[in-house]
C-alpha cells in the first residue's frame, strides 16, 4: 500500500527480539489476527509486522518479519488495512521476491499492478458434487528411475523428500525442477524456507545454466531471517502458485525446506510465551501444516492444479519426530533418503523399502508397471533378509535359488542410481533422462535373468540399459 495510504493507528511500546507490542490509540480500530502494520527504525526504514495476538488494554502483540533492529519506544504504528499482500503476474517469472514480495535479485522493481494477501481464509471441504464423477489421474514423468518406477508422481499430488542433514534432498529437488519444467515446459514456484542463502545462489544460477529460469518464480525466507519471515515464507510460496493456478494452469511447487516452516512456527509459539506441547513442539502444529498443506489442491472450477514436492529435514534422522510425523499426514507420497545408501555410493540415495506412494496403483499406472514395482519390491524385501544371511555365512553358503535373486537384487539397486544433470561437477558423468519405458523395460530384463551373466558394476550410475 503506498505510503500515503497508511493509517496511523498507535504506537509500538515494547520490543523483544522479534516480539513488538502496539497499543491501539483509543477509537482506532483493533487490526485483525495476521493484519500487517508498519513502523519505523531511528533510520525511516519500515519495518513490517503481523498481528499474533489481541493483549489486553488495546495492544495488539505482532510477529515482525524483517530486523526489529533500531525501533524506538513509541515510533507510530501504521495499519494497512489487511494481510501481508505480494505482488503477482507474469512479470515474477526469473525474479526472487521476499515474504512481503519486495525483490531481492537487484533485477530492479516488479512492474505488476496486481496483488493478493498471503493469508487465506479457511477453505473447508472440497466435495464433488456429481456423485458419478470420476478422478481423472494425470502422471507426470520425472525422468528419475526410482521415482518413476516405485513412487509416480501425479498431477495435483503432494510429494515428500525426507531425510537427515546431507542427503541430498536439494540435489533431487533441482534435478526434479529443471527435468520436469523442461520437459512438460510447466510453470514452477521454488519456495526456499529456512535453508542456506548459499543454497538460493546455488539455485538461481543452476536454473539459469539449464534454461528454465524464465518459467520460475522463487521466494526466499533464509535461515539468518526472523523467525516471522520464515514461517511466512511458505504462505508467500502457495500464494503465488495459486495465482499461477487460477490461470487455469498447472503450476509445480518446490518447498525446501517445509521443517524450517513448523520449526518457525515453534520459535514464534515460544516468543509469544504459549505453554508447548509434551513432545517440545508449538501446540499449534497440526493446524499450521494443515493451514499450509490444504491450499495445495486442485481445483476443477478453475481447471489447474498444484503439485507439491516438499523436502522435509529430518532431525538426526529421527523419523518419528513429531514434525515429521505431522507432515506425513498430508503426503501422498514418502521418499526417504538414507544415510546407509549414501554411503554405499547409491545415487539418489531412496530407501524402498522405507517409503511409500499412495499413487503406485495399477488403475493410475497401469497394471504392467504396477507388477514390475511389486516384483522389485519384493526382490528388495527378500534381498534385505539374505544380506544380513551373507555378512554372516559369505554369498557361498546360499542356495541357488537365493543366490540368483541376491545377484539380481544388487544389480536393481545399481540400475535405479542415475547421474543427474545438476551433479555433473561431482560425479564427473553426463546426467541422464530416463523416460518410464526405459525404466520398466530395464527392470524386466533384470528380473527376468536375461542379464544374469552382466557384471552388477555394469548397471551402476548409467541411464536407460542398451
Amino acid at each position: 500500500m503506498p505510503e500515503n495510504k497508511l493509517i496511523q493507528v498507535g504506537e509500538v511500546i515494547s520490543v523483544q527480539g522479534p516480539v513488538v507490542d502496539v497499543r491501539f490509540s483509543p477509537g482506532a480500530q483493533l487490526a485483525n489476527i495476521f493484519d500487517a502494520l508498519v513502523t519505523k527504525t531511528a533510520y525511516e526504514e519500515d519495518v513490517i509486522l503481523e498481528v499474533a495476538e489481541h493483549v489486553s488494554n488495546n495492544v495488539v502483540r505482532c510477529i515482525a518479519v524483517q530486523s526489529t533492529l533500531n525501533i524506538k519506544r513509541n515510533s507510530p504504528a501504521f495499519s494497512r488495512g489487511g494481510p501481508i499482500e505480494i505482488p503477482i503476474g507474469d512479470e515474477l517469472y526469473g525474479r526472487i521476491i521476499n515474504i512481503i514480495g519486495e525483490p531481492i535479485d537487484q533485477q530492479g522493481k516488479i512492474n505488476t499492478v496486481f496483488k493478493r494477501p498471503i493469508r487465506k481464509p479457511e477453505m473447508g471441504s472440497l466435495l464433488p458434487q456429481d456423485k458419478e464423477s470420476k478422478v481423472e489421474f494425470e502422471v507426470l514423468e520425472t525422468g528419475i528411475k526410482v521415482i518413476d518406477l516405485l513412487f509416480p508422481l501425479v498431477k495435483g499430488s503432494r510429494t515428500g523428500i525426507l531425510g537427515g542433514a546431507a542427503l541430498g534432498k536439494s540435489i533431487l529437488t533441482l534435478e526434479i525442477i529443471q527435468h520436469i519444467v523442461r520437459k512438460h515446459e510447466g510453470s514452477c514456484v521454488f519456495a526456499g524456507v529456512g535453508e542456506r542463502i548459499r543454497e538460493g545462489n546455488e539455485l538461481f544460477f543452476e536454473l539459469k545454466k539449464h534454461g528454465v529460469l524464465e518459467k520460475t518464480m522463487m521466494v526466499f525466507g533464509q535461515m539468518n531471517e526472523p523467525p516471522g519471515a520464515r514461517f511466512g515464507v511458505a504462505m508467500t510460496g502457495i500464494t503465488l502458485a495459486e495465482s499461477i493456478q487460477r490461470k487455469n494452469q498447472d503450476v509445480l511447487l518446490f518447498v525446501d525446506n517445509i521443517f524450517r516452516f513448523i520449526q518457525a512456527g515453534a520459535e514464534i509459539s515460544t516468543l509469544l510465551g504459549r505453554v508447548p506441547s509434551e513432545t517440545g513442539y508449538q501446540p499449534t502444529l497440526i493446524s499450521e501444516a494443515s493451514e499450509f498443506h490444504e491450499r495445495i489442491r486442485s481445483a476443477k472450477e478453475i481447471g489447474g492444479s498444484i503439485t507439491a514436492i516438499e523436502a522435509v529435514y529430518v532431525p538426526a534422522d529421527d523419523l518419528t519426530d513429531p514434525a515429521v510425523v505431522a507432515i506425513f499426514s498430508f503426503l501422498d507420497s514418502i521418499l526417504v533418503l538414507s544415510r546407509e545408501r549414501i554411503q554405499l555410493g547409491l545415487y539418489p540415495a531412496v530407501d524402498p523399502l522405507l517409503s511409500s506412494c499412495a499413487n503406485l496403483d495399477p488403475d493410475i499406472v497401469g497394471k504392467r508397471h504396477f507388477d514390475i514395482a511389486q516384483e522389485v519390491i519384493r526382490i528388495f524385501q527378500k534381498y534385505d533378509e539374505l544380506r544380513r544371511i551373507v555378512m554372516v555365512i559369505g554369498i557361498d553358503e546360499l542356495s541357488r535359488a537365493d543366490r540368483t535373486l541376491y545377484e539380481r537384487a544388487r544389480k536393481l539397486q545399481n540400475f535405479l542410481t542415475q547421474p543427474f544433470f545438476v551433479a555433473e561437477a561431482y560425479t564427473g558423468k553426463k546426467g541422464a533422462y530416463v523416460t518410464v519405458e526405459e525404466t520398466l523395460s530395464g527392470c524386466e530384463r533384470i528380473i527376468s535373468g536375461r542379464l544374469d551373466r552382466m557384471p552388477e558394476e555394469d548397471f551402476y550410475l548409467i541411464g536407460g540399459l542398451m
